[in-house]
């Protein structure tokens, strides 16, 4: 048996294992956790060295070795063996790396030797459990089928990161398959990892597919995490979880060794508590992959240094509109974008308001056709990627195996969107070149740039989400309402940023643009960052009761 059958095997044993007690402990976990409602108690958390630092704290306290990258990675680990199973249960890590204080060790050894390879030099930082690690971590999308699978080598952007002087501390809990299996979906929710709790409010959602990435770095459990998103599954768990999350311009950042939903949409990018952060590990990742052909445009148009944008007086003399379509679906959240606008004129910024992407709504359901078609085409080529010890070859082999382990995998919703998918043809047909023409046309040229340039804009802004919902594993997500689409049909950058609580439910505001416009974005968001510091830690409340 060689080392990928042993993981596996090990790993299959260990996991279903785990889940064979796993509804008995969750159903005695939500006995406890409801006394614990009716009672108005808030989960008991105790207080953490390492709440709210950023990678310029670890910086400084790492240069005057007061910390060293071994004693912050300890921390974190400690962090979430309190809280991930135990404690609140957040359920937002799936697994942490064996090597993690090994790793930490010969980046000391190196600092102490005179090299500091950059700002992420002994940082630990979570990726989501879709990006490839060729370590003794597997990558799984939180699926049982795939338990114990190792990828012959690291996604472009895990090895950038160990280039970088970053420790991978753990793979993050997500809505399994990137939430791209049923239409009843309860996001968060793994076959692997159960259920990641919002921080905030614990009977609500963490929003997907990155809930894990989004929860483990507001609850403190790590300094940054990666997530990866098609349509709202960055920008929606960085709201949500009162982060700043940065989806970027398609082919910014490597799609190689990602465990994908469709090529034409997905992106890998940062989650932190603050932008300055979320730009350094943008710098990071970002670059030309020969391994991802659509990383070659980006060639002359990517930084390695965000931060140099960072501008708290950005918003004078910028161009902002308005993008009122999104709004209106929940009060509280218009009261807080009113607040916003206010505070963005007065920094100096030029409000358009309203302004309208006419196309918007037009390309719902040719999206949807265009991610079905994607979806079994990439997926089989990833599969087939892993080589000759995969633990499934095929989306079929998944749908098989999904039918096969129904308690384990399908206890609350089935896999409607994995059949339809599977049912579709090759990317040459015409009915999936007809669907991605219209969306790239109405999204792009007739979306978000004839939006743009008839204004004489900079950014757009318009909320990025509402409230966390009640998380409901019986009938599934209860989307209120938000913003993600056009951005993410355009493969145009995206970013959001705390705006203010809302029952103490985190809110974020979007600000959103043409193709590589990140270092604009990042300007204003940050100047809207620094004149409102809206983000505070997680108290892990467990219900909001009647108030909610």
């Amino acid at each position: 048996m060689d080392r990928r059958d042993f993981v596996r095997v090990s790993a299959i044993a260990g996991t279903l294992a785990v889940r064979g007690k796993s509804l008995a402990a969750e159903t005695l976990a939500d006995r406890e956790a409801s006394d614990a409602l009716r009672a108005g108690r808030r989960s008991s958390v105790p207080p953490f060295e390492l709440d709210e630092v950023t990678l310029s704290d670890l910086q400084a306290g790492m240069a005057t070795g007061k910390m060293t990258a071994r004693s912050i990675t300890q921390l974190y680990l400690d962090r979430i063996a309190a809280l991930n199973l135990s404690g609140p249960a957040l359920r937002h890590v799936l697994e942490t790396n064996p090597d993690a204080l090994s790793i930490a060790d010969s980046l000391d050894q190196e600092r102490k030797a005179g090299r500091v390879r950059g700002p992420l030099h002994g940082i630990p930082i979570l990726l989501k459990d879709n990006i490839d690690t060729a370590d003794r971590m597997t990558t799984t999308a939180g699926s049982l089928a795939l338990a114990g699978s190792i990828p012959l080598q690291d996604a472009f952007i895990a090895a950038k990161l160990r280039a970088a002087g970053a420790i991978l501390l753990g793979k993050t809990n997500l809505s399994e398959w990137a939430n791209f299996r049923s239409s009843h979906s309860t996001s968060g929710w793994s076959g692997r990892g159960g259920l990641a709790k919002n921080p905030y409010v614990l009977d609500r959602n963490a929003c997907g597919s990155s809930s894990g990435s989004g929860g483990a770095v507001s609850a403190n459990l790590s300094a940054l995490a990666i997530g990866t998103e098609t349509d709202g599954s960055i920008v929606c768990p960085s709201s949500a979880n009162g982060l700043v999350g940065i989806k970027p311009t398609l082919g910014l950042v490597s799609r190689a060794g990602i465990i994908p939903i469709a090529h034409s949409q997905d992106t890998a990018g940062p989650m932190a508590r603050t932008v300055r952060d979320a730009a350094i590990l943008l710098g990071v990742i970002a670059g030309v992959d020969p391994r991802d052909s659509a990383t070659a445009a980006s060639s002359g148009r990517g930084q390695t240094d965000y931060t140099r944008f960072l501008d708290a007086n950005g918003l004078r003399g910028a161009r902002i509109g308005v993008v009122r379509k999104h709004f209106g679906f929940n009060d509280a959240v218009d009261a807080l974008m009113a607040s916003a606008i206010d505070i963005m004129k007065q920094q100096g910024a030029v409000v358009i308001d309203p302004v309208e992407i006419a196309s918007e709504g037009k390309f719902d359901d040719s999206e949807f056709e265009v991610l079905l078609y994607e979806f079994k085409a990439d997926l089989n080529g990833y599969l087939q990627g892993l080589g000759p010890n995969a633990p499934v070859r095929t989306l079929k082999d998944i749908i098989d195996y999904n039918e096969a382990h129904k308690d384990q995998e399908m206890p609350f919703f089935g896999q409607d969107i994995m059949i339809k998918a599977q049912a579709k043809g090759p990317l040459t047909e015409k009915a999936y070149l007809a669907a991605l023409a219209k969306d790239q046309k109405l999204s792009r040229e007739q979306g978000i740039d004839a939006t743009m340039n008839k204004n004489k804009l900079d950014a757009l802004i318009t909320p990025t989400g509402g409230p966390a919902w009640l998380t409901d594993l019986i009938t599934g997500d209860h989307y209120g309402g938000g913003y993600s689409t056009a951005s993410a049909v355009a493969g145009y950058p995206h970013i959001t940023v705390p705006a203010g609580f809302s029952h103490n439910l985190p809110i974020g505001i979007s600000f959103f643009g043409r193709a590589y416009s990140e270092p604009t974005l990042i300007k204003l968001a940050y100047a809207y960052e620094q004149a409102t510091k809206h983000r505070r830690a997680p108290e892990f409340t467990p219900t909001l009761g009647n108030a909610g």
